[in-house]
């Protein structure tokens, strides 16, 4: 019987396959032990932790020795969060109280520990920290599964033949479609991804392992279906919809077909958009619009330029101190990090956000140990930076001697004051003194501002007396003009892009900018957004900054559009009191 689970899409695109179903997790017995059994339980788990250590570097190995579609970087760094959790002194040390004080036997000691710390990632309110749960929850799976002798490779089951296979064909190949409650970066390898055509995992978010996997990899994605690997039985057919965030199951011979026509079209218009990757991104009108990417890891550059971006508009710089431990990357190490992605792209212009952290977004629970009552509006991104001038000092010289290998912008994140704006200004002219007096070679940066804060959209003149150019964080901005957590699902139905506030404030933004002659770009999701490409270019945006996967898509509506002509409908929408409602008349344009 047909029926469909309903999740969150993360990686666009259809795929029509078999299900391949991922073990469950391993049943654990509690029990106590005897106290002259402490020493050999405590060993039990350092046998299958090391065990572990040893397969993820092995994997690591592998990669290195893999082409990149094979292994995207991803799975690399992934890796490398999966290592720092085994290594975590408190999942360690935990596992040891459980079993010396407690006495309770080594898997239930590992399980009670990983639920304590499960707590605290429950209670961090950066979806992506709080997501990293499901990181330490696979590698105590993958410690248990060693401590019980279970294997956590999957394997398809011996196909059978049903009604589906006259329509498809699958005499030869069958596309898989792997199903689980989650999947980890090793799995992903060991699976060899090239195998499965689409994922779908009970949990996630659009910030989890999985889903960055799958974007990076091009595969349609859906995560959050809740029960879906126990619904769905070993080899049925199912078909991911990862534009909709569905999955079909058992699908019949008419959905089927109807699918099976859908990706057809999908890869021919892949196909058609791949040609346009060397065609220059102009309006109907002759107006230039500029595509850039936004990266988070200096290997990043490489798919940037691949997809045609003409540069970085935005370079998440936290991705490099985020599950350090409590050691932050130094200046070298930084510098090193910054050149490669400079160099990655090829001459083309890189911005460099500085760090953009906090009560929201901790680096190591003994860097910031304060309580915060509302972290996103607390001691976070350039507050954070100005509250450690040293560690920010440090930043601003590796990104001044990064522009020394080419065009580098700077940009500043949560501005909001204008005594933040001079201190941080004073701060980038000491670092260069610093630089001088170690007699450093260092380049000239560009510096811009983030508008993510209402106060900064409403004080535009104040910050354009002082950068080069500003850019539109319209994820922050959305979440702050209407007091909506993004983050907590409960709320989540009224994060509004098109809320008229919000679109008045970045209406607003760009045509002060671009009456002073300054630059201007929206880097956050509004600018990925197909359905609000024509809308921003009828405001007078020309620039946009997306994931790399995006550009392409857009770049089709840029060549599609008419500049002028869209002023005059962007302001009727920019008007409504519903402008939802309105983009339907862009039609016509």
């Amino acid at each position: 019987m047909t029926f469909s689970i309903h999740g969150l899409p993360v990686a666009r695109g259809i795929a029509i396959g078999r299900a391949v179903i991922m073990g469950g997790r391993v049943d654990v017995a509690h029990y106590f032990v005897e106290p002259e059994q402490v020493e050999s339980e405590i060993n039990r788990v350092r046998e299958g932790r090391n065990a572990v250590i040893e397969e993820i570097q092995r994997l690591q190995q592998t990669i290195s020795q893999m082409k990149p579609k094979e292994a995207p970087h991803e799975l690399s760094a992934l890796l490398d969060v999966h290592l720092m959790l085994l290594q975590d002194r408190d999942l360690i040390d935990g596992v040891k109280h459980w079993i010396q004080d407690r006495l309770y036997n080594a898997e239930w000691a590992l399980t009670t520990q990983l639920e304590v710390l499960s707590r605290q990632f429950d209670e961090m309110e950066d979806e992506y920290l709080r997501e990293r749960k499901a990181d330490l929850e696979q590698v105590a799976e993958r410690i248990l599964r060693y401590m019980k002798g279970v294997a956590s490779p999957v394997q398809p089951a011996p196909r059978r033949k049903t009604s589906q296979d006259l329509l498809l064909d699958d005499s030869v190949d069958v596309p898989l479609v792997l199903v689980a409650h989650d999947l980890s970066p090793a799995d992903m390898l060991q699976f060899k991804q090239s195998v499965f055509a689409g994922f779908v995992t009970d949990v996630g978010g659009k910030t989890s392992h999985t889903a960055i996997v799958a974007r990076s990899m091009d595969i349609p994605a859906v995560v959050g279906a809740r029960s879906a690997s126990q619904l769905v039985r070993q080899d049925d057919w199912v078909i991911i919809d990862g534009d909709g965030g569905v999955m079909i199951v058992d699908p019949s011979p008419i959905i089927l077909a109807e699918y099976g026509f859908k990706q057809r079209q999908a890869e021919l218009e892949r196909g058609r958009l791949a040609r346009l990757k060397h065609t220059p991104a102009l309006t109907m009108d002759g107006q230039k619009i500029e595509l850039l990417a936004n990266i988070e890891l200096p290997d990043d550059a490489a798919a940037a330029v691949e997809a045609g971006a003409v540069g970085v508009g935005l370079f998440r710089s936290e991705f490099l101190f985020m599950n350090r431990k409590g050691r932050l990357p130094d200046e070298d190490e930084q510098y090193e990090a910054y050149r490669r992605a400079v160099e990655g792209m090829k001459g083309l212009p890189v911005t460099i956000r500085t760090i953009d952290v906090g009560a929201d977004k901790p680096l190591d629970d003994g860097i910031r140990d304060a309580a915060h009552l509302n972290p996103a509006l607390g001691l976070r991104a350039i507050r954070w930076s100005l509250a450690d001038p040293a560690m920010f000092l440090t930043q601003l010289r590796a990104i001044l001697r990064a522009a020394a290998h080419g065009r580098v912008n700077l940009l500043i994140p949560m501005l909001a004051h204008a005594t933040e704006i001079r201190q941080t200004l004073s701060l980038l002219d000491f670092a260069r003194a610093e630089l001088d007096n170690r007699g450093v070679v260092y380049g000239p940066v560009q510096v811009g501002a983030m508008i993510e804060i209402p106060a900064a959209a409403l004080t535009l003149r104040t910050f354009l007396k002082y950068f080069d150019f500003l850019s539109i964080g319209t994820n922050d901005l959305i979440q702050y003009t209407l007091a909506i957590d993004r983050a907590d699902e409960s709320v989540a139905h009224l994060y509004d892009p098109l809320h008229p506030a919000v679109l008045q404030l970045v209406a607003q933004t760009i045509a002060e900018c671009n009456a002073r002659g300054k630059g201007v770009s929206v880097c956050g999701e509004m600018a990925g957004d197909v359905a609000m490409t024509r809308l921003l270019l009828g405001l007078g945006l020309r620039s946009f900054s997306m994931h790399p996967s995006q550009i392409l898509a857009v770049k089709q509506e840029v060549l599609r559009a008419d500049a002028r002509r869209l002023e005059g409908w962007s302001h009727e929408v920019l008007a409504a009191e519903d402008p939802g409602r309105l983009l339907s008349k862009e039609e016509t344009q």
